[in-house]
């Protein structure tokens, strides 16, 4: 009686940011929702977006999306989106003032990781709470990466 789960084609990742994991040390990650326009929403159902250069801000007491890309919808008319639009994010006022003081006073930043859709087909952006790496960090990342790529080969290889 094991059933296998199908994937549920509601919630799936749409945009993922994969550099940030290497370049930032992730403490802590919010679900949060996005204000979009009709045709972003579609744009984003058609799996186009890119987040690899964007980061969020706290300004004027809310948390705004910067720099992220969702291209224009091919068959939207003169009400078509910009983009490279500004997007606010929507968090309750507690965890904006929690990100907000991680910011100002711990020098950390806020970087989206992935954009998907939940199980009710919301568009939501993963945030995280995260401290940049240093260099050697960073090489360190990378050896253990490749010892386990190395010993998955050794393993496979042996049987």
């Amino acid at each position: 009686m094991n059933q296998v789960r199908k994937a549920d084609p509601n919630n799936k990742t749409v945009a993922e940011n994969r550099k940030a994991r290497f370049s930032y040390e992730v403490l802590d990650t919010y679900e949060t929702g996005l204000v979009l326009t009709g045709t972003e929403v579609k744009s984003l159902r058609a799996g186009q977006a890119n987040i690899q250069e964007s980061y969020a801000s706290l300004e004027g007491g809310e948390i705004w999306l910067i720099n992220s890309y969702l291209p224009e919808y091919l068959q939207g008319n003169r009400h078509n989106h910009e983009p490279r639009r500004r997007r606010k994010l929507l968090l309750n006022k507690r965890e904006m003032a929690k990100l907000g003081q991680a910011v100002d006073r711990e020098g950390m930043t806020m970087v989206p990781l992935k954009i998907y859709f939940n199980d009710r087909g919301r568009a939501k952006l993963l945030l995280a709470i995260a401290r940049g790496k240093k260099l050697h960090d960073k090489r360190e990342t990378e050896k253990k990466r490749d010892w386990a790529r190395e010993k998955g080969r050794l393993l496979k290889e042996r049987g």
